[in-house]
């Protein structure tokens, strides 16, 4: 089953995101017991973790990514109009 989520990764993304601001405004807007109000933070603190760290592997390719486009660069002098 893990494998399945990490496949979808940016739709489990973008979902995990409208997931986590919906437990915002619940416990922003709405009168919860301790007991809900406790469930719902859990649920978004896993959620951060989750997203935070599809984030980093996304910026970690981004570096790796600009850093081969550094290295696939050839630089010429250009010619010197007289």
């Amino acid at each position: 089953m893990a494998h399945s989520n990490r496949t979808n990764k940016t739709f489990n993304f973008e979902q995990s995101l409208n997931n986590l601001e919906s437990i915002i405004k619940k416990l922003e807007g709405e009168q919860l017991s301790l007991n809900e109000a406790l469930e719902h933070f859990e649920a978004g603190i896993t959620l951060t973790k989750s997203c935070q760290l599809t984030l980093s592997e996304a910026e970690q390719k981004v570096s790796l990514l600009i850093e081969k486009a550094n290295q696939d660069i050839e630089f010429h002098p250009l010619p010197v109009a007289e």
